[in-house]
């Protein structure tokens, strides 16, 4: 439905199907006439859940039962649909506010193209894949998105960018996203204060050219994983925690010295970002950061993150979803 709805307002979508499927039969008719690669996805998905990928006919049957299975279990929908495998493409999403009365505004893209099975790991804004043009056309097709649907609160539009620079719509977020610290940094913007402000019937403060990106923000998402394990969880007692500060540094976390984390949720523990004047003064920053923070009793992904701060390609933007996969081989 959001696909419709998005082709109806002139938003660009990755071609796929129109309608959803339930059987790997009727799917693979329509994957023919796609085209392959084809990308499998659940319609109720969500953090990789329910998606694969299909190379050709020989392996499509295989792919669409598991992602539907996946799909069932995880959401308990059979609902599928279809749509053509962009290749290495970049992830960037733009964030959206839209309040009760109409008016919706977007402040910034956020590319967030380094995943492990598309759940990401690093997050920045703004993009250096794009160019300004780029940007203002991105930004316009999410506020157009967004009053397509007369959507309030805050919400993120994602798109997937190809080699060309051209971009398609994948789906809206419609909660604030775990990302949405580093668009507060660069914009100056409480995002959680305006949510508030408009479930409580508010008009927005902000018109679209009040917001303007300053500087450059990146994310980290620190989990209780072994890299070494194939990131199996880790759930434990954190015996020590330290946590650095300083000018630019921001750590969003609820854990402390003596937390046990429980082997019940998501195994993120930790958001650290750092913000300054440009790109590569964010990275260093960050990567002190990483050098700084100590925590002892639970295995996590610190020091992977940390080799990605220092990994040549990421440092010059050579990123793309299968970034960690061409690199590390995960």
């Amino acid at each position: 439905q959001a696909r419709k709805t998005m082709q109806e307002a002139g938003v660009p979508v990755v071609p796929g199907t129109k309608e959803p499927v339930y059987t790997a039969k009727e799917a693979l008719e329509e994957a023919k006439k796609i085209g392959f690669p084809i990308m499998i996805k659940a319609s109720s998905g969500g953090g990789g859940k329910g998606m694969r990928v299909s190379e050709s006919e020989a392996d499509f049957e295989e792919n669409f039962n598991t992602a539907q299975r996946e799909s069932i279990n995880s959401f308990a929908d059979d609902t599928m649909y279809l749509e053509r495998y962009v290749g290495r493409p970049r992830h960037v999403e733009v964030q959206i506010l839209g309040d009760k009365f109409g008016t919706a505004v977007q402040l910034g893209e956020r590319d967030c193209s380094i995943q492990r099975r598309h759940q990401k790991m690093i997050e920045e804004s703004p993009s250096i894949a794009i160019d300004e043009k780029t940007r203002k056309a991105m930004g316009d097709m999410a506020v157009k998105a967004a009053k397509a649907v007369g959507y309030t609160n805050a919400g993120t539009v994602e798109f997937l960018l190809d080699k060309n620079n051209n971009f398609y719509f994948i789906e809206i977020n419609t909660r604030i996203q775990v990302e949405h610290g580093v668009t507060e940094l660069v914009t100056g913007i409480d995002l959680i204060k305006e949510q508030l402000r408009i479930a409580s019937g508010n008009r927005l403060e902000y018109s679209q050219k009040d917001i303007q990106l300053r500087g450059h923000a990146i994310e980290v998402r620190i989990n209780a994983e072994n890299p070494d394990k194939n990131f199996a969880p880790c759930p434990g007692n954190i015996d020590v925690l330290h946590i650095p500060g300083g000018n630019g540094v921001r750590i969003d976390t609820a854990v402390y010295t003596g937390y046990r984390i429980p082997p019940f949720y998501d195994s993120m523990i930790l958001k650290v970002m750092a913000y300054d004047k440009d790109r590569k003064s964010a990275i260093n920053k960050l990567r002190s950061v990483l050098g700084e923070i100590i925590i002892e009793g639970v295995t996590t992904n610190l020091d992977f993150q940390y080799d990605i701060l220092n990994n040549n390609n990421f440092i010059e933007g050579r990123i793309n979803t299968d970034f960690i996969k061409d690199n590390y081989g995960y």
